[in-house]
């Protein structure tokens, strides 16, 4: 267990039963190679991790976002629980150096493998579930999930745009207009900043690597200006 001490230092978690933790980063493969050990694998926590996640996603954008829809809720917790957000989660923690691997998944890149680390996330989530309960799940999700949430990274689920029409419409006819003020940044790393008017005030500003997302932040902060947020 002495490669998990370290782990549970930086993320403030101190696992009562530590065969728990090592089960979230076994992977089937190496179970197989060692048959003689009593080690698990990890897919029963994923199963569990899976729902448990989903539940304190929920639970969070049902508080945080009180005027939005069912419709929008469903589309934003979508993009936050899909595999391609659960591997930036884990490998923003470096998940992959503490999985346990066969030698065959190990020699075929298995350790980055995108689906395997959306896996081992998953039964992180179970295992501290069934260690520490649900409350110290979203202690943990304050930690590393909701502040993403909070900072926009997952706006392109959302048409904030949209929903600035429809918040202005519903009080004034005003004119909304965006612009993009500036571009920076290398070709391969472009960043560009929008404004966004309403009746040619400014309302807000966002950054984004699109202008099509520059221009989403500028919509979320304008409502978030306007108290719609």
């Amino acid at each position: 267990m002495e490669d998990f001490s370290s782990f549970q230092a930086e993320i403030s978690q101190q696992f009562k039963n530590l065969s728990l933790l090592e089960q979230a980063f076994t992977h089937s493969s190496y179970v197989n190679e060692h048959r003689k050990t009593d080690r698990e694998d990890n897919e029963r926590l994923e199963f569990l991790g899976d729902a448990v996640l989903e539940l304190g996603v929920s639970q969070y954008l049902y508080k945080e976002f009180p005027n939005k829809p069912e419709g929008e809720l469903t589309k934003l917790r979508a993009s936050i629980v899909c595999e391609a957000s659960l591997v930036k989660f884990a490998n923003d923690l470096n998940f992959q150096e503490l999985i346990l691997l066969g030698k065959g998944e190990e020699m075929t890149g298995g350790r980055n493998r995108p689906a395997l680390l959306a896996d081992v996330f998953e039964a992180f989530i179970g295992a501290l579930y069934l260690d520490k309960g649900f409350n110290q799940v979203v202690h943990f999700l304050e930690n590393y999930v909701y502040p993403k949430i909070k900072e926009g990274a997952f706006s392109h689920a959302m048409d904030y745009k949209s929903q600035l029409q429809e918040f202005i419409q519903r009080d004034r006819n005003s004119r909304i207009e965006y612009e993009i003020v500036e571009e920076r940044g290398p070709a391969h790393s472009r960043e560009f900043v929008a404004h966004v008017r309403i009746q040619s005030e400014d309302a807000g500003i966002g950054i984004g690597r699109t202008k099509k997302e520059a221009e989403q932040k500028a919509a979320q902060q304008a409502l978030i200006n306007q108290g719609a947020l």
